[in-house]
């Protein structure tokens, strides 16, 4: 699940008052932000055993302690009640791998391959929302575009999920695309994938990042699908001028610090209360408050794509939730009437929040997926 950073900009509200630190002095500011360094507490799990509860209370800043996290939850969460773990294709074929990346990070990798014997169709590479994983919900998503004939392939982004990385800290946005390009590149070249069609696929910020991917390597792929995609911040909760310069001020003083106040956003990413609940289980997720040069690159990267929508080429599918108040659809709107692609779709949800995918009805669930599906069936099939 993506924990976006875009409703925390709110300048009208007084959550935003550590920004009245712009005309304290240098000290002061240390003193203010040396204690927002330090890791939130994960309240208890219902449900699980103090074992578990132990572990996932542990600070998971460093990869070794998130991956001890995930390899106690797997076979937990597979068991939870949820459509796309209950209702997951058999006999899907799935990997994972680490990969070093020019920075010598080592990069958690996995694919989800149709059962043996079915053909496949196409590659689609997945790019994950901020704060979020490729494993958890996301891999009962790609299971069931695997089962309808898709090598599937994703990557953590250096600092969250399993990848190297301090949790949640993103010192170039520019990085985090390129670390994917080197990484799908490298999952383009394997065997099964030779002379197939290549897709993206975003969620969120993920969105933001295929995006980038496709600007720096234009004719690298064959169709970009795009679902609630971070491309532009909202007029509604862009930061002021004054609050910007100061954050970039900040961001250079103390890049990995946590000034922004955390808030309980789940109410807004997840329609159904039910699944909503779930995602306490998702121990491995980037929960806690943003960090300063974080929130610096975020913004950069929507002004940088803001002002390249109209070099957005490739075929275009985008998914978004008419009621979602994290990413705005009509970004997203904003994205599909000025991208230069002739073959561009923009499906809204009427009702939909902004985790489509994982966190609406049952029903509203297979509805996106199979409109997924069907968009690339369409574009696979012999002409």
């Amino acid at each position: 699940m993506d924990r976006a950073l875009t409703s925390r900009f709110d300048t009208a509200s007084s959550t935003l008052s550590p920004f009245q630190f712009r005309y304290r002095s240098s000290l002061a500011i240390t003193r203010r932000l040396a204690p927002a360094i330090v890791c939130a507490k994960r309240s208890p799990i219902d449900g699980v055993s103090d074992e578990l509860n132990l572990i996932a209370s542990q600070n998971l800043d460093q990869a070794p302690a998130r991956r001890l996290a995930r390899s106690a939850f797997v076979d937990f969460q597979l068991q939870l009640d949820h459509c796309l773990f209950k209702e997951a294709p058999i006999g899907i074929r799935t990997e994972e791998w680490y990969e070093r990346n020019w920075k010598g990070e080592e990069i958690f990798c996995k694919s989800w391959l149709p059962k043996s014997g079915d053909e496949i169709k196409a590659s689609v590479c997945f790019c994950h929302g901020y704060g979020s994983t490729c494993t958890f919900f996301f891999d009962g998503i790609a299971k069931q575009i695997a089962g309808s004939g898709y090598g599937f392939y994703a990557v953590d982004h250096p600092g969250f999920g399993l990848s190297d990385g301090l949790h949640g800290h993103i010192p170039s946005f520019d990085d985090l695309a390129g670390n994917c390009i080197e990484q799908f590149s490298k999952m383009k070249g394997r065997p099964e994938l030779r002379n197939l069609p290549r897709f993206l696929l975003g969620q969120s910020m993920g969105g933001a990042v295929a995006l980038k991917i496709h600007l720096k390597e234009p004719q690298a792929w064959d169709g970009l699908i795009l679902v609630a995609p971070m491309c532009k911040i909202s007029e509604d909760v862009k930061p002021s001028p004054l609050v910007l310069k100061t954050l970039i001020l900040m961001s250079t003083l103390f890049p990995k610090a946590k000034l922004f106040p955390k808030k309980d956003l789940s109410e807004l990413f997840f329609r159904d209360p039910s699944k909503r609940k779930l995602c306490e289980y998702d121990v491995i997720c980037y929960d806690d408050q943003t960090r300063l040069k974080t929130a610096v690159e975020l913004l950069n990267a929507t002004r940088d794509i803001e002002m390249q929508v109209d070099k957005v080429s490739l075929p275009l599918l985008i998914l978004h939730g008419d009621a979602d108040k994290v990413t705005d659809p009509r970004v997203s709107k904003f994205l599909h009437d000025n991208a230069i692609s002739q073959d561009k779709t923009l499906k809204l949800y009427p009702g939909g929040f902004h985790c489509i995918l994982e966190g609406d009805t049952d029903e509203n669930i297979f509805t996106v997926i199979n409109d997924i599906v069907a968009w690339l069936d369409a574009r696979v099939a012999p002409k």
